[in-house]
């Protein structure tokens, strides 16, 4: 059975950082890319990062360029997603995604920025 779990979100202030973890079961990990999502309230689903399987080729959206950093452990089937100097826009449940299949998603975490 396919699993990604995600953690660490949590409440922080404004500048903060938090680092989210994705930890993956059931298929290949290394063989495949892995994203970091977000949705807000009344939002539509943000995809933030990806890394690539192997290599660590890494992709940011504009929003968080700079300041979100996706990197993975393939040997703890685990993907990272350091977030620092965070705002309050950036409030919303985290997801990540495996790009091996469309349904392939965590259950997601909170992340929520105080002013």
């Amino acid at each position: 059975e396919v699993q990604l779990v995600e953690s660490g979100g949590g409440l922080v202030q404004a500048g903060g950082s938090l680092r989210l973890s994705c930890a993956a079961s059931g298929f290949t990990f290394d063989d495949w890319a892995i994203g970091w999502f977000r949705q807000a309230p009344g939002k539509e689903r943000e995809g933030l990062a990806d890394i690539s399987p192997s290599d660590g080729i890494t992709y940011y959206a504009d929003s968080v360029k700079g300041r979100f950093t996706i990197s993975r452990d393939n040997a703890k089937k685990t993907v990272y997603l350091q977030m620092n100097s965070l705002k309050p826009e950036d409030t919303a449940v985290y997801y990540c995604h495996a790009h091996f299949h469309p349904n392939a998603w965590g259950q997601g975490t909170q992340v929520t920025v105080s002013t």
